[in-house]
């Protein structure tokens, strides 16, 4: 005979999500989550506290972990790192902004297949470097710009690392939702392996990386209509603009 399954657990989902709606601290969100999913899955009391007790011990180095590269960061843009960065891709002639981040989407993928997840982010890789390295390729074209189009480069770069990390990391093996899924659906009597569903993963990401170049090449035609009335400045030209050396 199937046994019934409890579903009250998934109250948890809900709490989370209204937390986040109310905009809540997301710690204590995620605290008081654990806590409601474990009284509907009908855990004692000391079991519980245990848990937390021991996810917090083990877990109690994270901070320093993901303060550390933060300072490093910070010191590097402190010295210069993201003009040097500007400067690079200035030099670069037949580089654009649309083509920069079309390469970073690609690696960006391509590397969270792999489980190499790490490598980006906002933080250590969107702010310091990738956004002002696209903002870099379209001073050295169309020379300085205003603040409408840099927050919209940057609003590219940051959402060219989300869709390569969101894409990609679905084809890892190992990545976490793959084997929530492959879980979920054995319990439900449909046997599947992991890498099954992570090679199905592999036609999303082709059509993501083919959607957001798309996007990304018509990002070029747009600059240069907004900065230059659809024909780019001769980057030749252009790098010998004060401005951009100033950049």
């Amino acid at each position: 005979m199937p046994t019934e399954i409890n579903l009250w657990p998934l109250l948890g989902v809900a709490v989370i999500i209204a937390g986040f709606v109310l905009r809540f601290n997301p710690m204590l969100v995620v605290i008081v989550t654990a806590i409601v999913t474990a009284f509907a899955a009908h855990f004692p009391v000391e079991k519980i506290l245990a848990t937390i007790g021991t996810g917090f011990i083990k877990t109690r180095n994270l901070p320093l972990i993901i303060l550390l590269p933060l300072a490093v960061i910070g010191l590097l843009e402190r010295h210069g790192l993201r003009q040097h960065a500007q400067r690079w891709i200035s030099s670069i002639k037949s580089a654009t902004s649309g083509r920069l981040l079309i390469v970073y989407l690609g690696a960006r993928q391509l590397t969270a297949a792999v489980g190499l997840t790490s490598l980006g982010g906002h933080p250590q890789m969107v702010r310091p470097l990738l956004a002002p390295m696209a903002e870099g390729a379209a001073e050295a074209r169309f020379g300085a710009l205003p603040d409408k189009v840099r927050h919209k480069l940057r609003a590219y770069a940051a959402a060219t690392d989300n869709v390569g990390l969101f894409f990609g990391e679905d084809i890892f093996v190992a990545f976490g939702a793959i084997v929530l899924m492959t879980t979920f659906l054995r319990e439900a009597g449909i046997d599947i392996e992991p890498i099954q569903v992570a090679l199905w993963g592999i036609p999303t990401a082709v059509c993501a990386f083919v959607i957001h170049a798309w996007r990304l090449r018509r990002l070029d035609g747009w600059l240069a209509r907004e900065l230059a009335g659809a024909t780019p400045v001769a980057p030749a030209a252009s790098t010998a603009n004060p401005a951009v050396k100033g950049a």
